[in-house]
């Protein structure tokens, strides 16, 4: 096929890299890197085009090159985390099949209270939570189920996510609200801290659903591992990685709470009206009870990352993977849905 890759203009790779001389870790366009060599190696005729501030140069290519299908890993439009959802519409527009996540389903998944409204509507357990906004400072707090953890309502990668998160009391809560206000500028998500293993489960499908193995997020070295999570420290350093003993891997539990997680998982993406592919992070507390912590819409998929090597885990090669979500891409179609 003649796949046209979307990606941020920072993160085109270089064309003269190769992947022996990589750090997959510490490289920003890993994942471009990734999808746009294996596409290749797997004989589809691939073009690479970044987009930043225009849509025009997206008509404009399409146009020139004439694609099969586009291959979106966008996460923001002019910088904004929050416009991904409109480039697929306007992909939409243009009559343009697209890899991931449709325009609704990026929309919900972004905004944590959304998702955890439908999510509770339907009797998907998740945890109790406030939505503080930005342009109302003295917003009453109703929330009581301390300790809680704050977070921005619609920027994911951890962002925002520190020791400081976790507050035990109000006059913490509003401290740390009015911090992430300050220097984020966004919305506030306040919502209860579930003590427990935390588990990604990764999902594929447009109408009937593939759960993939379960991965776990281990901290070996925590005094406390229940009462760790994902901070940015916990993602991106790697001396605290190290000192925490952090990894992710096939979550070593029981068949029976493998089924219990994967079905919770399809459930989750079937009613959120996800596309594509998309990973649940969950925690089960010390009674076995399932919290649907986040859902993340086309999350990363670089061949080290966890949703590959999970899908890896199922018997999918990393090409197979990317065949997979184009397959499921080219088959979407918007005006399907009710």
């Amino acid at each position: 096929m003649k796949v046209l890759i979307l990606v941020h203009p920072d993160l085109i790779p270089p064309s003269d890299v190769k992947k022996s001389d990589i750090d997959p870790e510490f490289t920003e366009w890993i994942t471009e890197y990734d999808v746009l060599t294996t596409l290749k190696s797997n004989e589809h005729k691939v073009e690479i085009l970044g987009v930043g501030e225009n849509l025009s140069v997206i008509k404009d290519k399409i146009n020139e090159f004439n694609p099969n299908i586009v291959f979106n890993l966008l996460e923001e439009f002019q910088g904004e985390a929050i416009f991904d959802q409109n480039i697929v519409s306007y992909l939409e527009l243009l009559g343009m099949p697209y890899t991931g996540t449709n325009p609704k389903g990026l929309m919900i998944g972004r905004d944590k209270a959304l998702s955890k409204k439908i999510l509770s509507f339907h009797k998907i357990i998740t945890p109790k939570f406030q939505v503080f906004p930005k342009n109302k400072r003295k917003k009453k707090v109703i929330i009581k189920s301390y300790p809680l953890i704050v977070k921005c309502l619609t920027e994911e990668a951890s962002l925002g996510i520190s020791q400081a998160s976790i507050v035990h009391n109000e006059e913490k809560l509003k401290e740390r609200i009015e911090f992430i206000h300050g220097k984020y500028r966004t919305d506030v998500i306040a919502e209860q801290f579930v003590e427990g293993r935390e588990f990604f489960v990764g999902v594929i499908g447009n109408y009937a659903f593939e759960a993939l193995p379960v991965w776990e997020l281990t901290f070996d070295q925590a005094d406390n591992p229940e009462k760790e999570f994902y901070t940015s420290n916990a993602k991106f350093n790697d001396k605290y990685r190290k000192k925490k003993g952090i990894s992710t891997g096939k979550a070593k539990i029981s068949l029976e709470l493998e089924l219990e997680l994967q079905t919770v998982a399809k459930k989750t993406f079937k009613t959120l009206g996800l596309s594509g592919y998309a990973r649940m992070d969950m925690r089960v507390d010390e009674n076995g009870k399932i919290y649907v912590l986040e859902v993340n819409p086309n999350p990363d998929i670089s061949e080290a990352d966890d949703f590959a090597q999970s899908a890896k885990k199922a018997g999918y090669t990393y090409g197979e993977l990317l065949n997979k979500i184009i397959s499921l891409g080219y088959k979407w179609s918007p005006t399907d849905q009710a």
